[in-house]
């Protein structure tokens, strides 16, 4: 069958939409989701004191800014979006026909199909519970059942507007993710001098022999580090959409350096706050953290605060992740990885609209699905494993690729430095807590390199695939991007 015809005589391709406020803005948006409001207590619970944890906070958030240093050099060898799936491509592929592109097929496949719309359906539902908690009084006649259906009710509702925010223009996205931003950051902020006021108060019995409990026990050190560390990521993010900021090979790397830092002095001052009003056992046992606080810190007026910096946090938040594995699966579908109608690009809005109402659709089928956490947990750790490989996509392309563009390079040292932390946090979930989930997770990784050497390598196709792509083309009014000069 053949293709929709492009109209006009503007080219069709992605632009360039992001600035550097907005690629700062899209970085913190998927850093700072609801887990800085809810339940940031288990690097606290494994080291055992205040003194001790704010170090993890503060070491993870030094290691996190490394990290996306790293990206940011691989940014300008390889400007391209996607992230790690780019540079797998880059970097592996050259050296074996068949082998070479099963680490990039293997990133887009856990990314695309599974790990990205879990987590977008979980956030929307986290979105639900916290924007109906300030009117739970009008709710109260409610049956626990019919509130159930309610909360999913507004967590597909919400879905649907992130699906169309992301749908109709990368101008419109902008502006939303820049405003939720900007009020996710007071909102954390706005706990940040609570936390000094009630310092000020007098109140500082809690901090006074900050180092008291340290844990002795290297396990236990090792797994503070790595649940501060999960609580950082997201620090690649400016590297997922590298072809749409605007000289990227400068506010890439800008961007990181606002960011990070600021991401780190927010996330180390909110729980240095936490722990000023509240015991080691009552943040470990409460259902979030941040509510408990506001009920001892906060005057009850305001108790509407937190839930609605918690709402704000879980929409902008997943509107970034939502808006990253599109650009993903744009990628992706230009290399063939999967179906090539995710790189087709709407012929006004210039925005890849099936590869965003298919993370749409995803998203809403693993919400309907019901246990999503399982979902998360089972591939969650072969994140680490991805941003492993990009460290050693780098150190592969500083032999391969030494006469390429770097306007930025980071000391050697560094990347083995996080691919030696990648393999400690993909290797501790499984060591400390051996399940069935990791098997599933291979078996999920074996279904995906069948798929590749049948439809990516065989390259096996079938008139009902272009069919398909041909329906999906006139719904969505996509085309083929044009070609770079």
């Amino acid at each position: 069958m053949g293709q929709v015809e492009e109209e006009g005589n503007e080219r069709i391709a992605l632009k360039r939409e992001l600035g550097l406020f907005s690629a700062v803005s899209f970085i913190v948006a998927v850093m700072i989701g609801s887990g800085i409001f809810v339940s940031p207590t288990s690097a606290l619970e494994r080291s055992g004191s205040v003194g001790f944890c704010l170090i993890v906070w503060i070491s993870c958030g030094i290691v996190s800014l490394l990290g996306a240093l790293a990206f940011a050099e691989l940014s300008t060898v390889v400007p391209r979006s996607g992230a790690e799936y780019a540079y797998f491509i880059e970097a592996f592929s050259p050296l074996h026909q068949y082998a070479g592109q099963i680490p990039a097929f293997i990133c887009s496949w856990v990314y695309v199909m599974l790990l990205r719309p879990a987590e977008v359906a979980v956030i929307m539902l986290t979105f639900a519970e916290y924007s109906v908690q300030p009117f739970s009084g009008y709710l109260s006649n409610l049956s626990e059942e019919s509130m159930f259906k309610l909360k999913k009710l507004i967590a597909i509702l919400a879905l649907g507007l992130i699906t169309y925010i992301n749908l109709t223009s990368v101008k419109l996205y902008v502006k939303v993710q820049n405003i939720f931003t900007v009020c996710k950051v007071v909102a954390c902020i706005f706990v940040i001098i609570g936390g000094m006021w009630w310092l000020c108060t007098g109140h500082t019995e809690l901090l006074k022999k900050p180092f008291d409990g340290t844990t002795n026990s290297p396990g236990d050190v090792a797994l503070a580090f790595y649940s501060g560390l999960w609580a950082y990521d997201g620090w690649t993010s400016a590297a997922i959409v590298t072809e749409e900021i605007q000289k990227p090979e400068v506010n890439i790397l800008k961007s990181i350096l606002i960011a990070v830092p600021l991401i780190t002095v927010l996330y180390v001052s909110m729980n240095l706050m936490y722990m000023a009003a509240l015991t080691i056992p009552e943040m470990i046992s409460a259902p979030a953290v941040a509510v408990l606080w506001a009920e001892k810190v906060l005057p009850s007026w305001l108790s509407f605060v937190i839930p609605f910096g918690v709402a704000l946090s879980t929409f902008g938040c997943s509107l970034s992740i939502q808006f990253g594995v599109s650009r993903l699966c744009y990628v992706a579908g230009s290399e063939g990885h999967i179906p090539r109608v995710f790189s087709f690009v709407h012929i006004e809005k210039m925005t890849p609209a099936a590869a965003v109402a298919f993370q749409g659709l995803l998203a809403l089928f693993c919400m309907l699905l019901g246990d999503i956490i399982a979902l998360i947990e089972f591939a969650s750790f072969l994140t680490w494993v991805f941003y492993g490989l990009a460290m050693l996509s780098l150190i592969i392309m500083r032999r391969t690729k030494p006469d390429a563009s770097r306007p930025y390079a980071v000391p050697i040292m560094i990347p083995w430095i996080i691919l030696s932390i990648s393999i400690f946090l993909a290797v501790t979930p499984i060591v400390h807590e051996p399940s069935f989930k990791y098997l599933f997770a291979l078996l999920f990784i074996l279904c995906g390199i069948g798929i590749y050497h049948t439809y990516v390598y065989k390259k096996v196709r079938s008139s009902l695939a272009a069919r398909i792509t041909y329906l999906i083309q006139i719904l969505c009014l996509v085309v083929a991007p044009d070609k770079k000069d």
